[in-house]
């Protein structure tokens, strides 16, 4: 069984994958700076007050662990305004991978990021633009610096999320062509990334994950 570091474990994706993980029998590092609130319970658990911006606590979460899922999200307030956690924080974890020797990246990024902006329907891009520009012009960098990099990386891109549990039943787009938006559970999200923990399948690749 793998160790999974999990930033952003607290809430959304970040949540579900811990839950996951450890219904899969990994043990997990949650990642969070509200990480001593998490209700969840579990041997494999181990519960990580940290900040992503920091080194020193970047440093520490990588210890001993196998592989990394980088899971975070910015409040809907702060959409509006400037938005740089997702390369600020990545710009910090590359490099400390790449210092401790962790060489496995799962990314959760989002459909419309990177290569995929082509793919949104005409439709959808000005209200896209208008509500999520700044984040996802942000998402563009994150994703540019972990390509960079020497890490064994995927960029998780989902569509619309929901709620609700798992249903296995997705659909995972590897063919720009056939990369198109919709909806999708978090919870199907983190079973994607699961399975990814336990048999690597597209690294270095970007995938759209719609239900």
């Amino acid at each position: 069984m793998a160790h999974a570091l999990v930033i952003g474990a607290s809430k959304g994706i970040g949540l579900e994958t811990v839950k996951a993980s450890l219904a899969a029998g990994h043990r997990v590092r949650a990642f969070a700076r509200s990480a001593t609130t998490m209700t969840l319970s579990g041997a494999g658990l181990e519960r990580f007050t940290g900040d992503a911006l920091k080194a020193g606590d970047v440093a520490a979460a990588l210890d001993g662990v196998d592989v990394v899922v980088q899971a975070l999200g910015v409040p809907v307030k702060d959409l509006l305004g400037p938005v740089t956690l997702f390369s600020d924080a990545t710009n910090m974890l590359v490099p400390a991978m790449e210092k401790a020797g962790v060489k496995r990246l799962l990314a959760v990024t989002g459909f419309g990021t990177g290569d995929s902006r082509d793919s949104i329907g005409l439709l959808q891009r000005v209200p896209f633009r208008l509500v999520f520009g700044r984040a996802y012009d942000d998402k563009d960098a994150q994703e540019m610096r972990i390509r960079k990099s020497g890490l064994d990386w995927t960029f998780v891109r989902p569509g619309v999320l929901t709620p609700g549990s798992a249903t296995g039943r997705y659909k995972v787009l590897t063919e720009p062509s056939k990369w198109r938006n919709g909806l999708i559970a978090r919870a199907d999200v983190a079973h994607f990334i699961v399975g990814q923990v336990d048999q690597p399948t597209y690294v270095r690749k970007a995938v759209v994950l719609i239900g």
